[in-house]
């Protein structure tokens, strides 16, 4: 079976350092026309945005798409709340777990599969400063014995 073709326009990489992530969910995105053409040109960024459920419906919130700049729109915001599409099972599940204290849904990954926009959230939690400096010295430990195999190899 033929694996579905993805191709990444940005990712947030600072997720993964500044929170612990539990669950992952894929959601479609809705967009107008000339947000699309800017998200091919890569005119995206994720690293400030959040998820919040709404009346039962998932909201994306500050991540910022710049304009298309050949397209004539007096009135664009370029980070204007969007609707993410989820199952509704999907979305009572991301109720019980966003109400209990200290989650919230980041953004890791923007997207197109099979020619859809797509947005990869995060179910996280916040980490405290000293999770910070051990994910930052374990990174190191890790590079210096990565170091250390590649000089006797």
């Amino acid at each position: 079976m033929k694996k579905d073709a993805v191709k990444i326009i940005c990712q947030n990489r600072k997720a993964y350092f500044d929170y612990f992530i539990d669950d992952v969910i894929e959601a479609g995105i809705v967009l107008i026309g000339p947000e699309v053409k800017s998200v091919r040109l890569g005119k995206v960024n994720i690293n400030d945005g959040f998820a919040r459920i709404h009346k039962g419906e998932v909201y994306l919130h500050n991540a910022h798409i710049s304009p298309y700049p050949f397209t004539p729109l007096d009135s664009y915001d370029p980070t204007r709340t969007r609707k993410l599409l989820l199952h509704r099972q999907e979305i009572k599940r991301l109720i019980g777990k966003t109400e209990e204290k200290g989650y919230t849904l980041i953004p890791l990954r923007l997207y197109f599969r099979d020619h859809r926009v797509k947005i990869e959230l995060g179910l996280a939690k916040g980490k405290k400063k000293y999770d910070k400096r051990e994910t930052i010295r374990r990174r190191d430990e890790e590079r210096e014995m990565q170091r250390q195999k590649k000089n006797r190899g």
